[in-house]
């Protein structure tokens, strides 16, 4: 069998290389009735969302996995959800930049050139500082969702304006006040 001619049996082609057929950070046209300069708008910006909250999803899963102490077992379940939340999340986003002829930001190597969430210690934290970091995530997330909603609104995208308040600014609410309830009256232990 040549290199040019098509398999006559059941063998996959293997070690297939393609051409770039849509640079990252352009829109193609779609008929979704809104202009070009929405569709780029919303589609950079839901990246950024989306680059955040992939971050924010590996942060629970590693606090999921690391959680110590007494509150072991509630905060394992409920971080585990909480993850399980977000990862609806990154495929709504990646989803929502895909309708508006984007491309979606899925490489974690691109993930990490693109999020403003700072990088983690490689080792396990007392369980305070866990919480506080994903606190401080949420509200990056929050803070960026807000604009980008009020901004998405004023271009006339109802469809990504409902996604980030309906979904990205509903659930990281509610997530970051199950969150910082865990921290009250939390006892740090010093060294």
């Amino acid at each position: 069998m040549t290199t040019s001619a098509k398999p006559t049996s059941s063998q996959p082609w293997l070690h297939q290389k393609g051409s770039v057929i849509q640079e990252f950070g352009t829109v193609k046209q779609f008929p979704i009735a809104l202009s070009y300069e929405a569709r780029m708008y919303s589609s950079q910006r839901l990246n950024k969302v989306l680059a955040d909250t992939q971050i924010l999803y590996g942060f629970y899963k590693k606090h999921h996995w690391n959680m110590r102490g007494a509150t072991f077992y509630p905060l394992h379940l409920l971080l585990d959800k909480h993850a399980g939340e977000q990862l609806a999340l990154v495929d709504t986003l990646a989803e929502r930049v895909q309708t508006l002829g984007g491309v979606a930001v899925g490489d974690t190597r691109h993930v990490a050139e693109i999020t403003s969430i700072p990088r983690p210690p490689d080792g396990v934290e007392e369980v305070p500082a866990m919480l506080s970091r994903l606190l401080e995530a949420h509200e990056t997330i929050l803070a960026d969702a807000h604009d980008a909603a009020a901004r998405t609104a004023e271009l006339g995208d109802d469809g990504t304006n409902d996604v980030l308040v309906s979904q990205v600014i509903r659930t990281g609410e509610l997530q970051a006040w199950f969150l910082a309830e865990h921290l009250v009256d939390t006892p740090l232990v010093r060294s």
